[in-house]
């Protein structure tokens, strides 16, 4: 996995991690996300999701065709799909206390 280095990231000071996200009902893994600057994890924009295969690339669909996330093991719903106004970016609005985060360390 490599971390994405662009406009965003230097908007929000340059500083990325890449995150582990658990479902708060199981604890499962449903997603592996960049995320960049500080702060909470209040949106996963969709071109940082980086796992799994599922959910990379939903930034080049239609936000109609995009399902609410939700963890695969026992289906709660995690987010919504929207549109970010501010970047005009594609993003799952994430529920509060939905999800735990824990940080990944890299390969290498």
């Amino acid at each position: 996995m490599q971390l994405k280095k662009d406009k965003y990231k230097s908007a929000r000071g340059g500083h990325s991690r890449v995150l582990n996200l658990h479902c708060r009902e199981c604890d499962t893994i449903f997603a592996v996300y960049q995320k960049d600057g500080p702060g909470n994890l209040l949106r996963l924009y969709m071109d940082r999701i980086m796992a799994p295969e599922k959910l990379v690339g939903l930034q080049k669909k239609n936000i109609k065709d995009i399902l609410p996330l939700t963890c695969p093991r026992c289906a709660c719903v995690v987010g919504m799909p929207y549109i970010y106004k501010r970047e005009k970016r594609l993003a799952f609005r994430v529920f509060q206390d939905a999800v735990v985060k824990r940080i990944r360390l890299l390969d290498g």
